[in-house]
């Protein structure tokens, strides 16, 4: 299977969460555990915010970091100078590709965009950036027009063309049908950023893959705009254990990484958040501890000790006798599979009475 590439946007995108901001010295804790972990690409921010943007996006660059530094830029001068201020080699430029961007948010028209891209990229190229351009909205944008988009940014020379479904209108089928498409008609990387409007961006990001996306844009824990992003670490295990791709992501730093988020954001995940929620190893049911007791591989697909996490088992109403069992086992105590089954006639007949686990 081909490689992937991850362009975390946990400090752009993930940021523009309402509610959340981020201060330098965190955005550069953040930087170092992205590099640390081996995300490929960082888009660390938008220059044109001011000088404590500015100032953050130096402070990542001076760190000499093995990721890629990225900063997301509008279809403006400004904007990339901006970024060249802040020291910028890679700039990221989005442009609206939706008629509603284009006609009601700017009140321009697609010429215009054409001819704005094709300026706004080459004055980039000229300063010594390297360029990716991105469409915006593209999910909801004219496809004939859509192409001319990305033909006039590969014509121009970017390194890579980002397709943007901002309002996460797709399934994985209509994106991988949009991807596979857009393929045939052009020769540049595709990175695919989804958003999870409907909670399918980690599967679009999928589909997006097979279609032909190496490049993934994603957030840690699902951070971002209204419903979020594709989750970084949901997108990369599942890359890796479904996809069976190669990767030197180190993964059992994934969940420190969501740690430090929740604690930087202020947002909290759920216990049962794929792959870093506390309670995705966490089992209760009587048949499932017997069998993950014989063999762990019945009831779970992806294993904790490759996370660095641990399985755990949770004595409750729906526990079983191996459970008790194993339970005294593990405090030194050998019981009886009598004994076990009175304990656990006591036990579900006091969860009856108060909502309590052990």
């Amino acid at each position: 299977m081909e490689d992937f590439y991850i362009v975390d946007t946990t400090l752009r995108d993930g940021e523009q969460t309402a509610g959340v901001a981020f201060s330098k010295s965190e955005k550069v804790d953040v930087a170092r555990k992205l590099d640390e972990i081996g995300v490929d690409i960082i888009e660390a921010g938008i220059p044109i915010m001011g000088k404590e943007e500015i100032e953050a996006i130096r402070e990542i660059m001076s760190l000499g970091l093995e990721s890629s530094i990225l900063t997301w830029n509008r279809m403006r001068k400004e904007d990339i100078d901006k970024s060249i201020l802040a020291g910028a080699k890679n700039v990221h430029i989005t442009a609206p590709a939706s008629d509603i961007h284009i006609y009601r948010k700017l009140n321009k028209d697609r010429g215009w965009v054409l001819s704005e891209l094709e300026k706004i990229v080459s004055y980039a190229l000229e300063k010594g950036c390297d360029v990716s351009v991105g469409a915006e909205d593209a999910s909801r944008a004219d496809f004939q027009f859509l192409i001319q988009f990305y033909t006039v940014a590969q014509k121009a020379g970017v390194s890579r063309v980002r397709y943007a479904d901002t309002v996460g209108r797709l399934d994985p089928i209509s994106t991988y049908d949009n991807i596979k498409k857009i393929r045939d008609f052009i020769d540049a990387e595709i990175d695919f950023h989804g958003h999870n409007d409907f909670g399918m961006a980690t599967a679009n990001a999928l589909s997006a893959f097979k279609a032909g996306a190496k490049y993934i844009s994603c957030t840690v824990n699902a951070l971002g705009e209204r419903a979020g992003n594709a989750a970084l670490e949901e997108v990369v295990m599942a890359l890796k254990c479904i996809e069976g791709c190669e990767s030197d992501f180190k993964v059992k730093g994934l969940k420190g990484l969501s740690e430090m988020i929740e604690s930087y954001s202020g947002r909290r995940v759920s216990v049962n958040k794929p792959i870093v929620g506390e309670g995705v190893f966490s089992h209760e049911s009587g048949i499932h501890v017997d069998g993950l007791l014989k063999d762990s591989s019945t009831y779970e697909f992806l294993s904790p000790r490759d996370l660095g996490r641990e399985r755990r088992f949770i004595i409750g109403k729906f526990s079983g006798v191996s459970s008790i069992m194993h339970r005294y086992k593990e405090l030194g105590v050998s019981i009886s599979k009598e004994q076990a089954e009175l304990i656990l006639r006591s036990i579900r007949s006091r969860q009856s009475k108060v909502n309590i686990t052990v």
